[in-house]
């Protein structure tokens, strides 16, 4: 078990927090820019950092080891990997620091590369692969130190997005089958439903809450744990005095004709701003109660710029905070 107590993210700001990340789950640590996900893992890995506060594995404490005493891997947004050395000396390298055998050191290469789908890439260098590739051996290289906390910082944000989905698929299975704590930081909502066992939510280096990914996405603790989970963002209302929120797929554009399943819906008037669509999905932009709203819709709408939309919501979609 992975501890971090009385933690402080970001200097001068009365935010600190206690979280604990347990092994064989991947922990998914979501927050905007600057909301202090990197500062937590650098903080875990011993790294310079202005985060404060106690890191401990197993009930002993981290924080008077270095980087390289510390039991713990990362892996970067960038494609961190030695240039000079070849895809399998890269993934060697931490193994030859610990003066790892070379019988032993050479089958968890071959190992570690298969896992990673890379074997026939060992002969390379890092600048003779795809952007893809080159944070598979990063990867690599941080699964083969066998460290008992592996840091991934947001480590697929710079790929694109079919190859992102294979690896999250590839990754979430391989991660899983280990006993290792995985710390997964990531601003993408979908990362905490695809990789995450358990979520931690963070904004401006506040924790505001944590669990299992569908507990918190249906009881949200405040209005920035609900946006968090929402892509696009969450359309904020009053309600009878009180500060409610929908999903914007949670909205619906209410056809005529008399159906007697909207009689209990709620309703809203919508004047389109924008509109955008990819055929599959569509995106209806707007004003509802002078606050801008978003409507996200399957297919394509019959919508224009200018037009004003009744839509609605079931009741039980309906936050209230």
């Amino acid at each position: 078990m992975l501890s971090v107590n009385n933690v402080c993210l970001i200097p001068d700001e009365n935010n600190a927090f206690s979280h604990s990340f347990a092994p064989g789950e991947i922990s998914v640590v979501l927050g905007a820019n600057q909301s202090g996900k990197t500062n937590l893992c650098r903080l875990i890995a011993g790294l310079n950092t202005r985060a404060q506060g106690e890191v401990s594995l197993d009930g002993h404490s981290l924080v008077e080891l270095g980087p390289r005493s510390r039991p713990v891997s990362m892996v970067y947004q960038a494609f961190v990997n030695y240039p000079n050395l070849t895809v399998f000396e890269n993934i060697a390298s931490p193994l030859r620091a610990k003066k790892t055998d070379t019988k032993t050191l050479s089958k968890t290469v071959a190992e570690t590369a298969e896992k990673l789908q890379i074997s026939q890439l060992l002969d390379r260098l890092p600048s003779e692969l795809s952007g893809g590739q080159q944070q598979r051996v990063a990867i690599a290289r941080a699964l083969a130190q066998e460290a008992q906390v592996l840091l991934l910082d947001e480590p697929l944000v710079n790929l694109d997005f079919k190859l992102r989905e294979a690896l999250e698929v590839e990754l979430r299975e391989l991660l899983r089958a280990s006993n290792t704590v995985v710390v997964y930081t990531s601003s993408d909502p979908r990362d905490a439903f695809t990789l995450g066992d358990q979520l931690l939510l963070l904004e401006k280096g506040s924790k505001i809450q944590a669990g299992r990914p569908l507990e918190v996405y249906e009881s949200p603790s405040c209005p920035a744990a609900m946006a968090l989970l929402a892509d696009p963002d969450i359309n904020r209302f009053y309600r009878n005095g009180r500060l409610c929120a929908l999903r914007p797929e949670h909205l619906e554009l209410s056809l005529q004709g008399h159906d007697p399943a909207l009689e209990s819906s709620i309703d809203f008037d919508m004047q389109v701003t924008a509109y955008e669509t990819n055929g599959d999905e569509s995106f209806v932009h707007g004003q509802v109660q002078d606050t801008d709203w978003v409507m996200r819709s399957r297919g394509m709408l019959p919508v224009s710029v200018g037009q004003v939309l009744q839509i609605h919501a079931a009741p039980h979609d309906v936050v209230q905070f």
